[in-house]
């Protein structure tokens, strides 16, 4: 496993870029040991570099970890549009490193240069016909839903600051759960923090209907890698929320 330092280096990422992917919920390690000491796996290397290719094709980090998260995300695949999205870079990087020789040899009395040999590298026509044809594929998968539009919508005017709060928030939320989960999770506080949890959801993202929650609750469970980055900051707890908004969802249906 690698720490922070080494993978910040490994990736050519900064120590920072790595706190505010953890702080934000996109790559958390997966482990802390008792030093303190972020530790990363193998799958949060794999992980880390969907998430490079797609900031390399201009992805917001919301949108990422919504495609990331998502139970059909498909990472044989997405590796295979990167590199159709990466080989036209390369295309298009090789024609501007033609078109400097051809406008030195020019400019030394050799070949005429047109004005339009002189452009024509620039052109991003065939990158960008590449990049809207995934972006299409991406919102034809997840664009949908009355939800995914909502989200959109909202998310799409925050700031940094107004997602750190956001995610202080949910962090604070969470936490209390976590202190209090021997209480059981029909204990009225929890219940409290599992409705203060769904409103958080329908605060800042999308209206969270009662249906909605239950099967977010499930897929806590039922999809290993939610499961797997939820039990990272206490063990049973993807678990124990199923259950918990599971009783609220049921006591809801009942008055």
């Amino acid at each position: 496993m690698l720490k922070v330092k080494q993978l910040a280096k490994l990736a050519g990422v900064s120590v920072r870029t790595l706190h505010y992917y953890d702080q934000i919920g996109l790559l958390s390690p997966a482990k802390i040991n008792e030093k303190g000491y972020r530790l990363y796996s193998e799958d949060d290397l794999l992980r880390l570099q969907q998430i490079l290719f797609f900031r390399e094709l201009q992805f917001p980090l919301r949108e990422i970890q919504e495609i990331l998260e998502d139970e059909g995300f498909d990472h044989k695949k997405a590796l295979v549009q990167h590199k159709h999205v990466l080989l036209e870079k390369k295309e298009r990087l090789e024609r501007i490193i033609r078109s400097v020789d051809q406008t030195l040899d020019s400019m030394s009395g050799g070949t005429y240069m047109s004005n339009r040999d002189r452009f024509e590298p620039f052109d991003r026509s065939k990158l960008e016909e590449h990049q809207k044809k995934y972006a299409k594929e991406v919102q034809e998968r997840w664009g949908q839903t009355d939800s995914y539009k909502e989200s959109q919508r909202k998310t799409a005017s925050y700031t940094e600051e107004d997602w750190k709060k956001i995610h202080q928030e949910n962090e604070e939320i969470e936490q209390g759960i976590i202190e209090k989960m021997d209480l059981g999770a029909g204990d009225p506080s929890i219940q409290k923090l599992i409705g203060d949890k769904r409103q958080h959801i329908s605060d800042y993202f999308y209206q969270c209907t009662p249906e909605i929650f239950r099967g977010l609750g499930d897929m806590y469970v039922n999809d290993p890698r939610f499961q797997k980055n939820i039990n990272k900051k206490q063990e049973g707890l993807a678990e124990f929320y199923q259950e918990a908004i599971r009783i609220y969802c049921d006591q809801l249906s009942n008055d």
